[in-house]
C-alpha cells in the first residue's frame, strides 16, 4: 500500500489529495504553454557560482541528530546566518547543527561561527567566541538588540533557545534565561528582529512549530518501513513575541500582541510593512496550513490577515507545505513581491504585490514552476546574480530523507541530494531555469536547509552560502565576469542601530531598484544586512533616497563599484565611509 508523502492515510482513501496533484500537473501544463507563448528577455553574459568551501577552510560537517526513531525535527535542521561579529567590514558565517533530541548530552557536535580573514579565507572561533550550543538548533536571526553597535544572534532551538549577546572582544554571553527568551518547552523555527513599535528597541519573533512529546513519539510507516510522520500529525503551537524594554531585557508580548491566538506550524518568517503604513508586519510560511500575515496597528498589537491580502493559500486556494521567504521586486513596479518555497510537488510560490496590502498569486506567469515542482524546497534567497539591475532568484532544494527517497518516494522526487536552482530574472515578473548552466555550483549536490546570500570578498558580487543536512554545506564564490557596476551600503541608523525595516532606493537610468534591511528570511536564516545593488553599466554617481525606520529620510550620491557606510541623519553630518579596497578578483 502506497502512502502519500505528508500524511498518513493511504492514496486509495485520498480523493482529495490525488485531485490536487492532478491539478497541479495540469498547471505545470498551462505554465509550459505560458513559457513557450510568452516573449524572454535577452539578457548578456552568463552567471558563474564556484564552490569554494574547501578553499575557503570552511570544514563544518552538519548533523541532524538522526536517531533511527524518525523524530520530525530532525528533518527540519537547520538555518544559516551572515553577520559581521567583529566588525572588521567582512562578513562571517554562523552554521546551525542539530544534535539527538532523546540525548542531546551526547552530541558532540555543535553550531560553528566561522571568521571571515579576507581574500575569501575562513577561520573558526566557535569555541573562544562561546557559540558553541550543542543543542538542536533550527533558526536564526542576528541584530544588534541592544544598540551598542555590535550584532548579536538569536537561536531558535528545539527544547531552549540561546540568545548571544556580543561583548565586543570576539567573545558572546548567551542571556537567554536572563532574558527570559528561552523558550525551554517548545520546537522553535524561523526567527526575525524587528521593532513592532517604533520605539527605537528591537524586538524579537520567534516562530514555533508543532506541539510534541517525545515518549508518546511514534514512526510514520511508509511503504513497509518506518518514515518521518507527517506534521498534520501533531498539533500547531503558536509563535511567541518578545517586546524590548529598553535596559537589556524583554517581556512576553504574545498574548498583549495577538500572537497566542494564531496557532501555526511556522518555519521561515520575515518583518516588513507589506501595507506601507509606517509599521513592521510579520509573515509567517506555515507548514501545511494556511501562511499568516500579522498586521501591526503601529503600537505592537496584530491582526491576522494572510487572507484578505492573498497570501494565506495559493492560486487553487490551498494552503502549502510553506517553508522559505524572501522579498524583492520581481517585476519592476517600485513594490516589493514575496516568494515561498514548498513540498515536492508544489510551486515555488511568487505573490505578487498589487498594492495596498494585497498580493496577487503570480506564480504559472512566472515561471517558477517547472525547475521547482520536482522539489522539496528549502531556504533561498533573491539576489541580482550578475548585477545588471534585475532580481534573480536561487533556491534550496533536497528531499526529507535520504532512506526515504532510497525506498522510492513520490514518482516526481530527484532525490535527497540535488543541485540547487537558479532561476534567472527578466525584470517583468518571470524566470528562467538556468539548469546546469550556472557554474560549478550547479554540478554540487547536497539537501538544502538554510540558505543566505551575502558579498563575502567585498567585490561587488554576491555569494551564497546553503547549509546541507547531513553533510558540507556549500560556499558558493559568485565568480560572473562582466562589465556591470554595483553600489554597496551598510546603513548604520540612530537609535535602533541595526536600521532594521530601512528601504533604500537607488534610481538607475530612469528605474527605481529597492532594497530592505531585514534581520530574518529565508528558510529558518537571516542574509547580509550590507545591500549590493546592481547597477548594470551606469558609471556615474548613483542617487540614492533612505527612508529610515523612524520615518527620516535621507538621499545620497554614491560612487560605482564602493562600499560605504551611511549614517542616519541625526549622527551629524550624514557621510558616507568606506572599507578598505575589495579583495582580488578570482
Amino acid at each position: 500500500m502506497t502512502f502519500s508523502a505528508r500524511s498518513n492515510q493511504p492514496i486509495s482513501d485520498m480523493p482529495q489529495q490525488v485531485s490536487n496533484l492532478i491539478r497541479y500537473r495540469i498547471a505545470l501544463v498551462i505554465y509550459l504553454a505560458c513559457c513557450w507563448l510568452g516573449p524572454s528577455a535577452s539578457v548578456s553574459g552568463q552567471i558563474r557560482f564556484e564552490n569554494y568551501t574547501e578553499r575557503a577552510g570552511i570544514d563544518f560537517v552538519h548533523t541532524d541528530g538522526s536517531s533511527g526513531k524518525y523524530y520530525l525535527v530532525e528533518s527540519m535542521s537547520a538555518g544559516v546566518a551572515l553577520l559581521d561579529y567583529d566588525i572588521d567590514g567582512d562578513l562571517d558565517i554562523y552554521f546551525l547543527n542539530g544534535a539527538p533530541i532523546d540525548s542531546p548530552n551526547s552530541n558532540p557536535a555543535t553550531n560553528a561561527l566561522y571568521r571571515n580573514d579576507g581574500g575569501f579565507r575562513f577561520t573558526n572561533v566557535t569555541k573562544e567566541a562561546g557559540v558553541d550550543n550543542a543543542g538542536m538548533s533550527l533558526g536564526v536571526a542576528t541584530a544588534d538588540f541592544d544598540n551598542d553597535g555590535l550584532p548579536d544572534i538569536y537561536v531558535n532551538n528545539y527544547a531552549g533557545n540561546c540568545f548571544y549577546r556580543n561583548n565586543g572582544d570576539g567573545t558572546f554571553d548567551d542571556i537567554a534565561k536572563d532574558t527570559q527568551t528561552a523558550c525551554s518547552d517548545l520546537i522553535g523555527g524561523g526567527v526575525c528582529f524587528l521593532d513592532i513599535e517604533n520605539d527605537g528597541d528591537l524586538d524579537l519573533y520567534v516562530a514555533n512549530y508543532i506541539k510534541f512529546d517525545l515518549e508518546n513519539h511514534r514512526p510514520h510507516i511508509h511503504k513497509g518501513l518506518p518514515a518521518y510522520p507527517s506534521p498534520m500529525s501533531f498539533q500547531p503551537e503558536p509563535d511567541r513575541l518578545f517586546r524590548n524594554v529598553g535596559d537589556g531585557t524583554f517581556e512576553d508580548w504574545s498574548n498583549e500582541a495577538g500572537v497566542l491566538n494564531q496557532a501555526g506550524r511556522g518555519m521561515g518568517v520575515l518583518a516588513f510593512d507589506f501595507d506601507a503604513d509606517g509599521d513592521q508586519d510579520i509573515f509567517v510560511a506555515n507548514d501545511t496550513q494556511e501562511n499568516h500575515l500579522l498586521v501591526n496597528d503601529g503600537a505592537g498589537r496584530f491582526t491576522e490577515d494572510g487572507l484578505f491580502a492573498g497570501l494565506a493559500y495559493d492560486f487553487r486556494g490551498k494552503a502549502q507545505a510553506s517553508m522559505g521567504v524572501d522579498i524583492a521586486d520581481f517585476n519592476g513596479d517600485g513594490l516589493q513581491d514575496l516568494v515561498v518555497t514548498s513540498f515536492l510537488e508544489e510551486f515555488t510560490t511568487i505573490y505578487q504585490n498589487q498594492g495596498a496590502g494585497v498580493f496577487e498569486d503570480a506564480t504559472l506567469r512566472s515561471g517558477t514552476g517547472e525547475a521547482t515542482f520536482p522539489h522539496v524546497t528549502w531556504g533561498l534567497a533573491a539576489l541580482d546574480a550578475d548585477n545588471d539591475t534585475i532580481v534573480d532568484l536561487v533556491v534550496g532544494t533536497g528531499d526529507l530523507d535520504d532512506r526515504r527517497t532510497s525506498r522510492g518516494g513520490a514518482s516526481t522526487a530527484t532525490g535527497f541530494r540535488v543541485a540547487d536552482v537558479m532561476l534567472r530574472g527578466d525584470g517583468r515578473g518571470r524566470f528562467s531555469d538556468l539548469k546546469a548552466d550556472w557554474g560549478e555550483a550547479a554540478r554540487t549536490l547536497q539537501s538544502t536547509r538554510g540558505l543566505v546570500a551575502g558579498d563575502l570578498d567585498n567585490d561587488g558580487r554576491v555569494d551564497i552560502v546553503a547549509l546541507g543536512a547531513r553533510g558540507r554545506p556549500a560556499v558558493l564564490r559568485n565568480t560572473t565576469a562582466n562589465t556591470n557596476n554595483w553600489i554597496s551600503l551598510s546603513l548604520v541608523g540612530d537609535s535602533q542601530r541595526s536600521a532594521i525595516g530601512s528601504r533604500v532606493t537607488a534610481v538607475v537610468g530612469g528605474k527605481e531598484l529597492t532594497r530592505i534591511v531585514l534581520a530574518g528570511r529565508s528558510y529558518q536564516s537571516c542574509s547580509s544586512q550590507k545591500l549590493c545593488i546592481g547597477v548594470g553599466g551606469e558609471s556615474s554617481p548613483i542617487d540614492v533616497a533612505i527612508l529610515w525606520p523612524d520615518g527620516s529620510r535621507s538621499a545620497h550620491s554614491i560612487a560605482t563599484n564602493t562600499q560605504v557606510v551611511v549614517l542616519h541623519p541625526s549622527l551629524s553630518p550624514p557621510q558616507a565611509g568606506h572599507f578598505d579596497s575589495p579583495d582580488s578578483d578570482p
